[in-house]
């Protein structure tokens, strides 16, 4: 039968069995597998200078290349053990490739924690021979462990993301069915193998079979630690919001001055858009880019500092129903308008109350309507509308999240100290002197003052409870 696959790899950590199923693969007639190819540390194996001929510092030039070599030059099908730190841009190329089977070795975290600590300890990392066995009891850290759990889910995350983009799947071996003859013969049927064996390999002997609390020096403190541990991270934020990309046209740039804007729309955008034109004696500020444009500004300014600039989630939210849903001036949305006051019971008028207010609208309608809006966002921020999450009132968290992929702010300041951030960002570049700030950078700020207390701050802190825990929002006043 021949294989779907050219070659394979085993995802595994340190102290999950993987050499235990190496092993157990190279029992096969018809696989090999050629250790950690891309361990940082060295080739292969501890003491070999080279896999198939391929010695690390051919492989550091091109990774790819040991990786062609396993696949034309293994006698059957070849493969390698690749752990979270290993080389990035082997797994770059592994893991959108279907012609390479992948395999997932996990184990119980806290298991292979402390495993990890006792070699390090001990100074053995494999036992061939029960007589040598070395013992010594370790002491649990929790800091430690949950780094050591956060690089495990990131890397399973990111293998998990990488499987379902490319509509790939794995075989999952847990460290429990390393014991299995079945699931070995079973992984052997999946690599497109027709070899089977009858029993395990015995060379490798289990180190530390005993209980953990005979394994650790502070096991109530150990025990005390992980109950305290979020392992199913309950206390999350729910995210619903739909990715966002960087949209690089909105951003802006001073005329001369090597800055540039991220702005958050309803936001101080046109505040800072001001500041950076008066910052360059007036002249107009760089608008409309490309990604191409803006990697040639970049290029052209080396010491180049990029910001952006939050706004506390309940003004934000106010500016947003202000100028989107009230005003009915031409960058307002009214057919969302339309939609809030039919299905949402927004109590607004036909007209546009910030132009005429003497029409009836007073603070008590402004509040019920805006309560009512923040009652719309929560529902549209978890997804729970057909209506589009916009950028004027999506979360600053998932926005920045967006440009992420495409820059980094140097700094993200605050609306509330903006003078201050601004100077601060001046002195960067250079620059001795710097326009001034206006006192009240928000135009709504009296409007929200009117109508805010506990019950309009409760709103939005249910609307936007991401923005507040991620950039750790008070109240408002």
């Amino acid at each position: 039968m021949m294989s779907r696959f050219d070659y394979f790899v085993v995802f595994a950590e340190m102290r999950t069995g993987s050499n235990f199923l190496e092993a157990n693969i190279n029992s096969f007639d018809g696989l090999t597998c050629h250790g950690e190819a891309f361990n940082p540390h060295f080739v292969g194996f501890p003491n070999v200078d080279n896999v198939l001929g391929v010695t690390r510092d051919m492989r550091e030039a091109d990774p790819v290349g040991l990786i062609e070599k396993i696949k034309a030059k293994t006698h059957g099908l070849g493969g390698f053990r690749f752990f979270n730190n290993h080389d990035a841009r082997a797994l770059d190329a592994i893991l959108p490739d279907p012609r390479c089977a992948k395999i997932i070795l996990t184990r119980n975290p806290i298991d292979s924690y402390v495993s990890w600590k006792i070699a390090k300890a001990t100074g053995q990392w494999k036992l061939t021979n029960v007589k040598h066995a070395r013992k010594e009891p370790v002491a649990f850290n929790a800091a430690e462990f949950e780094r050591h759990m956060a690089e495990l889910q990131a890397f399973q995350v990111t293998l998990l993301n990488g499987l379902q983009k490319t509509g790939q799947t794995a075989f999952y071996v847990a460290y429990e069915d390393l014991q299995d003859v079945d699931v070995m013969n079973g992984l052997a049927a999946f690599l497109g193998c027709e070899s089977r064996i009858e029993a395990l390999d015995q060379k490798l002997k289990k180190q530390n079979p005993e209980p953990l609390d005979s394994k650790v020096t502070n096991f109530d403190a150990m025990a005390h630690a992980l109950a305290r541990m979020d392992r199913f991270n309950l206390n999350r934020t729910p995210n619903f919001e739909p990715r966002r990309g960087p949209n690089v046209p909105t951003y802006i740039a001073a005329p001369r001055a090597p800055l540039l804007y991220l702005p958050l729309k309803s936001g101080p955008v046109d505040v800072v858009s001001d500041w950076l034109s008066q910052l360059d004696d007036g002249a107009e500020v760089l608008t409309t880019f490309s990604q191409k444009s803006l990697r040639q500004w970049k290029a052209a300014y080396t010491d180049h500092r990029t910001f952006t600039v939050l706004r506390h989630p309940l003004a934000r939210a106010h500016a947003a129903f202000c100028d989107r849903i009230l005003s009915t001036k031409n960058d307002s949305f009214p057919e969302v308008r339309e939609t809030l006051i039919k299905q949402f019971g927004l109590p607004i008028p036909k007209f546009d109350p910030l132009r005429d207010p003497d029409q009836g609208y007073d603070a008590a309608v402004h509040k019920a309507a805006f309560v009512a809006f923040l009652g719309f966002l929560k529902k549209n921020l978890t997804g729970q509308t057909s209506l589009r999450v916009d950028p004027a009132w999506a979360s600053q968290l998932s926005l920045l999240q967006g440009m992420s992929d495409f820059t980094i702010p140097d700094l993200i300041m605050r609306e509330d100290r903006l003078g201050h951030d601004l100077a601060i960002l001046a002195a960067h570049i250079g620059r001795e002197t710097m326009p001034g700030v206006p006192d009240v950078t928000d135009p709504h700020t009296e409007r929200l003052a009117q109508i805010y207390d506990a019950d309009v701050e409760s709103a939005a802190r249910d609307a936007y409870q991401r923005d507040y825990v991620a950039f750790g929002f008070g109240d408002w006043a």
